[in-house]
């Protein structure tokens, strides 16, 4: 393609990402439980559920594993 960027991984682009928003980037765990995060989110409800509920985790300020265990317990029937 004319003018198109060279592809990045997800790796990099989080990388650049974190350093533009002036933070670090997500470790391969905290990485791992996102992911988990917006499938638990994304198979509970919508798809567009995925990543606002990462958005409201963060917001929250609420670690990835805490926010994934959260998701999983409102798959089980605990929607407090």
């Amino acid at each position: 393609m004319i003018g198109a960027r060279p592809e990045m991984n997800a790796e990099d682009w989080l990388s650049a990402y974190a350093e533009r928003l002036g933070t670090d980037p997500p470790t391969p765990a905290e990485l791992a439980s996102l992911l988990a995060l917006a499938g638990e989110a994304a198979h509970a409800s919508e798809r567009v559920a995925a990543p606002v509920a990462c958005w409201m985790a963060a917001k929250a300020g609420v670690r990835p594993a805490d926010a994934l265990a959260l998701a999983r317990q409102m798959g089980e029937g605990d929607e407090r």
